[in-house]
């Protein structure tokens, strides 16, 4: 008589599991949004992102939701006031800014802006060898995005800074 085969998570083989999984990289920046939905929307618009997952919550409000811009990740959520959980205009705004690299800052500014985006910085051709502008998204985020243009030495980055900072 043979013995019935369990069947059992426990019986199945382990799949290895990655402790960062494949296209995340270690830091991913997450953010608060007072209209979730709405923020994808933007950065979709302006930085050209693409939804990877959206969790609604039964209220409709995102409850987890990533987005890749380029070759990074980005989370975001709506704002949850009963938890603690809000988005930098509930307060003083941020003094975290997300930085983007792009293959052409004049082209990428000008579509940040077109989509709604704030100017707090023009694109300037700035001393340590990017072409660099930073914005504010209409949820309160800062943005600042750069054209690599020159490699420079830090020797060469600190003359500059001096002669630029007086």
């Amino acid at each position: 008589m043979k013995t019935p085969k369990k069947s059992s998570a426990a019986s199945k083989p382990k799949r290895a599991v990655k402790p960062i999984p494949d296209g995340w990289h270690t830091a991913t920046p997450y953010l608060v949004c007072a209209g979730a939905a709405e923020a994808i929307a933007f950065y979709v618009r302006a930085f050209g992102a693409t939804e990877v997952s959206r969790v609604p919550g039964p209220d409709g409000k995102v409850i987890n939701a990533s987005i890749r811009i380029g070759d990074s990740m980005l989370m975001l959520n709506d704002e949850f006031p009963e938890m603690g959980v809000v988005g930098p205009k509930a307060g003083q705004g941020s003094p975290v800014t997300i930085h983007l690299f792009v293959p052409d800052v004049d082209a990428a500014f000008a579509r940040a802006v077109k989509a709604g985006a704030k100017v707090k910085m023009p694109v300037t051709d700035m001393f340590w060898g990017d072409r660099y502008g930073q914005l504010e998204d209409p949820f309160g985020h800062s943005w600042s995005m750069a054209t690599h243009q020159r490699d420079l030495t830090p020797r060469e980055i600190s003359a500059a800074a001096q002669a630029a900072c007086g």
